[in-house]
């Protein structure tokens, strides 16, 4: 008589043997069933790819500093050096950010902070002030504690403009204390628009606390584009990818690109947008292109798109300006494309301003499950900050300078989309881009 050993042994066998052969047949059944979710994710042209971006484990993200986030904010002081207004220019989100920057120097110098103006500009087809789009109420609220917010100055200053100080050279914590701060305690009331680029890594705790907050947790729509938003986003199909591209005539005319392929009525376009902007030729045209300076085409970046095994029929929200070109380079590929003028009620869209439609992508883009972006602008740098804020991390942007060096390399087809696969998986892993360190910190998973 065999030992019990044997004989648990001579049964485990088959058994084994017929549990390996069903695993085997069940995931052999799943790579090669068509309707899969391994087939949709996977990248045919891309050998040895079989998932999409998001699918990738990150090993860094950028998360919100607890200094700001959950620390009691310095006290503030007694008295106040003055008034300070913010005058904000260009595009909803560069004046945003002149914004938030203006509320970080009002507080470094001690100043009360008066509602910015924002620019009336006919070429954005705009004149809509920033109680127009933002919550005032809340933003004061918000910043409670944080500095000091006036709706009305007082009445020996409210019938005077500002004094203007020209902020073109100011950067850096002592900057403004020498030079701004006398202006501010002479005139009582000034203004400013603040340097691209400003140093806020060398400003106080306090200063850039301030800064943060009004950004990420006291700039809150209106009751009104709320509710317009939420119905804008309950009319896109779910789960969707908001795409912001960029592509239209002065974007292109303002990157002195040229461009092959286009259609006639494009290239009229871009040359009505050129004025006395001329693009770049031979040499220099070719180095411009190589350092990413050149705008992706629809085409190019649904290329790109489909590198990185997004499915063909993933449904998109075009977060874009008024006269995109070339769409149907996107949507020959891609064919689940909607945009807010598509979704809207054609009375509504067009009564709306160029600040009120760029805040409806925002809306849309910050609370989508998953964003990509073919420019690194205002409007990416922000959306990518509140949604790291917000723990959303289908994020990316997608690379113009790698794509450039890659072509001029001559590659095309599936070794094009192998290797920009490989970029663009790189800075998603690292949390590259993700958010704007001023406020966020670094967090390795």
């Amino acid at each position: 008589m065999k030992p019990l050993n044997q004989v648990i042994m001579l049964f485990a066998k088959p058994i084994c043997s017929i549990f390996l052969l069903s695993f085997s047949l069940i995931i052999a059944l799943i790579f090669l069933s068509p309707s899969s979710l391994f087939s949709e994710l996977s990248v045919p042209s891309s050998p040895g790819v079989r998932m999409d971006i998001w699918s990738l484990r990150r090993v860094a993200e950028w998360r919100p500093c607890k200094w700001w986030l959950e620390e009691k904010p310095a006290a503030l002081p007694a008295k106040t050096n003055g008034y300070i207004r913010v005058d904000c220019y260009g595009g909803l989100n560069q004046m945003r950010r002149d914004f938030c920057d203006g509320v970080g120097i009002a507080r470094l110098l001690n100043a009360t902070l008066v509602l910015p103006r924002f620019e009336v500009a006919a070429y954005w087809n705009e004149s809509s002030g920033f109680a127009d789009v933002f919550d005032v109420d809340y933003f004061i609220q918000q910043l409670d504690g944080f500095i000091q917010v006036v709706k009305e100055l007082p009445p020996d200053l409210a019938s005077k403009e500002p004094f203007q100080v020209d902020g073109r050279k100011r950067k850096g914590q002592f900057d403004y204390i020498e030079t701004v701060l006398p202006a501010l305690l002479q005139h009582r009331y000034i203004s400013f628009t603040p340097q691209m680029s400003q140093r806020r890594d060398r400003y106080p705790h306090y200063a850039k606390a301030s800064l943060c907050q009004a950004c990420y947790k006291g700039l809150r729509l209106t009751e009104v584009l709320e509710k317009k938003g939420a119905e804008l986003f309950q009319a896109i199909p779910k789960p969707f990818l908001a795409l912001h591209l960029r592509f239209e005539p002065d974007m292109v005319a303002y990157s002195q690109c040229q461009y092959t392929g286009l259609t006639t009525e494009s290239m009229k376009a871009i040359d009505s947008a050129r004025g006395e902007r001329k693009p770049w030729t031979g040499e220099a045209a070719r180095i411009w292109r190589k350092r990413g300076k050149c705008p992706l085409t629809p085409r190019e970046t649904a290329f790109i798109l489909h590198s990185l095994g997004i499915p063909r029929n993933t449904n998109i929200y075009l977060a874009a300006g008024d006269g995109l070109m070339e769409i149907e380079g996107l949507t020959s590929i891609y064919s689940n494309v909607y945009t807010k003028s598509g979704l809207l009620r054609d009375e509504d869209f067009k009564t709306m301003h160029g600040n009120t439609k760029a805040a409806l992508d925002y809306h849309v883009s910050i609370n989508s499950d998953s964003y990509i972006a073919t420019y690194f602008g205002n409007m990416d740098k922000m959306v990518a900050a509140m949604r790291a804020f917000r723990g959303m991390y289908k994020t990316l942007f997608l690379s113009r300078k790698a794509f450039s060096e890659l072509t001029f390399q001559g590659m095309k087809g599936k070794e094009l989309k192998r290797e920009l696969w490989k970029v663009h998986r790189d800075d998603f892993v690292m949390g590259i881009g993700s958010a704007l360190p001023d406020c966020f910190c670094e967090f390795k998973l």
